[in-house]
């Protein structure tokens, strides 16, 4: 059955909102509109995240186009924007070609889904050289494999697909900021490629945005390296562990090494100016309404 597309409605212009939506990842296991949006209202996001199939499996599902078309409806009107993160096993630069092959299955679906429910983006991991293979290797499958997949996305209401670097575990393809750069060379820079940046991962793959102007370093080297406006999306999470610890243990804004600072720092960010914010913070619906709150106030 061919897809009806739609077309999006863009969001109002409602004063600090638009400089950096806040919100955070939402439940949808009850229904993506009945469980997921009463959550983000709770919690007070401006922003949301769905997973649309299981995190850590292969398992997908067709969705439920009542749910999916109130869902849509609702974060049109009422000015949100969503995202779709794509599930953990997701590895383009595996040596195991029953995992490469699910991999494009697997975020095939998720970029469906995204258009389907509205979503701008789709978050993906970019994924470890597995194996012992060269590095070199991995990118070249990462450019046979990942690069149809955005060759796919030829509709105005395709969501951008959005790396993002991991915290540098293992043989990671992209940790650092300068490693976007031989990625997004193997995706021949594709229109519709941006990044998701995780603060925390990039704290725990050596970025030290607790030092003195470390933000603005970060992000002035994220635009260098894969070029202005293709940051779409943040995951603003503060890190349990010390800076190039290459843990991806998420804290509380302000409660762990990086500190509330450098997340009001981010917010004068010439590369930030309307890239929405996301939370994957610990603490249930109460934490991550405190985390909103606390990013809203350091926004301004």
């Amino acid at each position: 059955m061919t897809p009806v597309h739609h077309a999006r409605t863009p969001a109002p212009a409602q004063g600090p909102r638009t400089r950096n939506p806040i919100g955070g990842h939402i439940p949808v296991s009850g229904g993506l509109a009945k469980a997921g949006l009463p959550y983000a209202r709770e919690m007070g996001a401006e922003s949301v995240q769905v997973f649309v199939a299981n995190p850590r499996g292969w398992a997908t599902t067709a969705g439920n186009p009542v749910q999916d078309e109130e869902f849509r409806a609702a974060c049109a009107d009422e000015g949100v924007p969503a995202y779709v993160h794509a599930p953990y096993l997701i590895n383009f630069g595996s040596h195991t070609e029953a995992t490469v092959d699910k991999s494009v299955e697997s975020l095939r679906h998720s970029l469906r889904r995204a258009r389907e429910i509205g979503a701008l983006g789709v978050v993906v991991h970019t994924g470890s050289a597995t194996g012992g293979r060269p590095r070199a290797e991995a990118l070249a499958q990462v450019h046979e494999r990942l690069l149809p997949l955005l060759a796919e996305l030829t509709h105005a209401d395709d969501p951008w697909l959005l790396l993002e670097p991991t915290a540098g575990q293992g043989s990671s393809l992209c940790a650092m900021a300068e490693d976007l750069g031989p990625y997004f060379d193997a995706l021949e820079r594709h229109p519709r490629l941006g990044v998701c940046l995780d603060t925390c991962h990039a704290f725990a793959a050596g970025h030290d945005m607790a030092a003195p102007g470390g933000m603005k370093l970060l992000l002035d080297e994220l635009v260098e390296v894969a070029g202005e406006g293709r940051l779409k999306l943040i995951h603003a999470n503060d890190s349990k562990d010390v800076v190039g610890a290459h843990k991806d243990r998420h804290e509380n804004i302000g409660a762990g090494h990086i500190g509330a600072e450098p997340f009001g720092e981010l917010f004068s960010h010439p590369a930030t100016e309307g890239v929405p914010l996301v939370i994957e913070t610990p603490g249930g619906k109460e934490g991550h309404a405190a985390d909103i709150a606390r990013l809203k106030e350091l926004r301004g």
